[in-house]
Parts: C-alpha cells; structure tokens; sequence
C-alpha cells in the first residue's frame, strides 16, 4: 500500500522510511500544538536530567571524536579521496567552506555568538562565580567557543565523513544506515537499515525546525527593535514561509547557481560585520580578548569546566 501510494505521489524514496518518519513527526505535531505547555515542561526536564547526568560523557566522547579527527587527517588515512582516485574537487576550498559555514553554524552564530557570552556572564552556569567577574567573563567566553570552535565541527564532520566514504568509496546509498554496513550487512537495506534512517530523518528534522524557530524569533525581535514591527505569530509565520522560499529556491537552483552563490553572500555579509565591530568597537580589547579566549579554551581544564556546566539549573543556560 504504501508503494502505491509512493508512485501515486511520484517520491523518490523508501516508503517505510519517509511515512514513517511523516506519520511520526506529524502525531508529535499534532499532540504538541493543543498541549504546548506540558510537551515544553516534559522536554525541559528530560534536557536537565541529561545534562546533569550525561554532560560528562557528552564532552567525553566529543573530545575523543576530534582526537580522532585530527589523528586520521595527519595518517596515511588522510589522503583518501571521497571519490575515485582520479577525481577532483568540483569547488575550491574556499567555496566548500562558505557552503558548509552558512549549511552549519551560520545561524546560530549570528545571534548566540553574542548572546549566549554575554548570558553566561551575567548568569554565571557555574556555582560560587559570581556575575559580572573577570572569572565569568573567563568562563563565558570559554563555554561559547567550545560550542562554536572545533568540538561543533567535530559532529557535523564525523557523520559527514563516514557518509561521503560510504557513499563515494563503496558506492552505497548517501544514508545514514550506511554507515552500519560493515555491523549489518545487506540487512541495512531492509526494516534495519530504515529503523536507523527513521531515527536519523527525524532528528535532522527537529534540529532543522529547532534552528528555523529559533532564527524566526530572534529576527522578529531584531525587527520589532528596529523597525517596531510587532512581535506576533502571523508575523512569525510570514517570516518562516519567507526563510523557507529562499531556502528552496536555493536547494532548486542546485549547488552551483543557488546554495553556492548564497553561501558567498552569507560569509560576505559575516566578515563585514566582522571588520566592523573589530574596527569601530574597542579594538584593542576585542584582540587581546580573542587571544586569551583561545588560549583558555585549549586549555586541558576547559574541557572540566565543560563537563561541569550542567551543575546549576538549566535555566542558567537559557
């Protein structure tokens, strides 16, 4: 039934995965919209208990991923190519990288690479530190750059690596459960294989839908500052049919036309952002700052200072 229901709507998936994966995110929208406040309440308290009993294996096996990392690319297994061995880059570095800026962190820098500093120095996460101290400065600009430095792009690599390797060495479907072939065999095409990519589709499509929320309100409230334009719900979900349409028309337009060209104006806009808070803020400050924040941050007790976050309300943390 669900093969013919398939060719009816002409998808070019596997059935049990996409209505799967539709029926589920659809039962969770239908029972968070008439209960909002009890799904919040229930997710904020599995989200506390998490990290206060597993930040320390989080940070644990993040760490040890990006060793892992940083071991493959200096090995013998670094030279590798996600491709036939004759094959070449279709873009320059330069290109990759403002494609995989603007696909990973380009969001959320925007706005929590100063809000979430700025929140953590007023509200320390941290017991006996007090707000506003040198210590939470410290502390804060510690906690962001682990959350935008190398360990972020140590979970969007690994998947992305195993992926590519699959995918482009072994000629295997660009799917998570490919990953699982050398443990599953040619079970990963059956009800195996799809129960890894049900999981894998739905939780791509709530972080996706998380960091559209997200980036909705906080150009609401960027607009309402600015502009006065009021902060409702209709005008949230012009912004999101807007964000949506030019994420489409990109992803249409293909790599070359849409997501690249996109992506150059995205890093563009960034660095001149950039250049422009470091030129016209305290620049000296910002530099000698940027210098201690670094150094703090590969600092072997950073890692602690990590694992230790979760020891305070997560309200500390919002």
């Amino acid at each position: 039934m669900l093969e013919r229901l398939q060719h009816r709507l002409g998808l070019q998936t596997i059935p049990g995965v996409f209505f799967t994966s539709a029926g589920i995110a659809a039962l969770f929208v239908v029972l968070a919209i008439p209960f909002d406040q009890a799904v919040a309440s229930s997710f904020g308290q599995l989200t506390g208990w998490v990290a206060r009993n597993l930040g320390w294996f989080y940070i644990l096996a993040v760490s040890s991923l990006l060793i892992f990392l940083l071991g493959l690319a200096v090995s013998r297994y670094g030279s590798i190519r996600l491709g036939a061995d004759d094959s070449r880059p279709d873009y320059s570095n330069l290109t990759w990288f403002t494609m995989l800026f603007a696909a990973g962190i380009g969001t959320i820098l925007m706005f929590w690479g100063v809000a979430e500093p700025v929140s953590h120095f007023a509200n320390p996460p941290f017991d006996g530190v007090k707000g506003g101290t040198e210590q939470a400065a410290t502390d804060a600009m510690t906690i962001a750059l682990y959350h935008f430095g190398l360990h972020t792009w140590t979970i969007f690599a690994m998947p992305g690596l195993a992926i590519g390797y699959f995918a482009y060495r072994h000629n295997l479907p660009m799917r998570i459960s490919s990953l699982f072939y050398p443990v599953l065999g040619e079970r990963t095409f059956g009800p195996w294989g799809w129960e890894v990519d049900v999981i894998a589709v739905l939780g791509t499509l709530f972080g996706v839908a998380t960091s559209l929320g997200l980036g909705t309100l906080q150009l609401n409230s960027g607009l309402n500052y600015l502009f006065g334009v009021p902060s409702a719900g209709w005008i949230q979900v012009v912004l999101i049919t807007v964000i949506a349409s030019i994420a489409a028309t990109s992803v249409a337009l293909g790599l070359d036309k849409g997501v690249r060209r996109l992506s150059q104006l995205n890093i563009l806009l960034a660095i001149v952002l950039l250049l422009f808070v470091f030129a016209v803020g305290p620049t000296v400050f910002i530099a000698e700052g940027m210098a201690q924040s670094v150094g703090d941050y590969f600092d072997p007790e950073s890692v602690t200072l990590q694992a230790n976050i979760p020891r305070k309300a997560p309200s500390a943390l919002m």
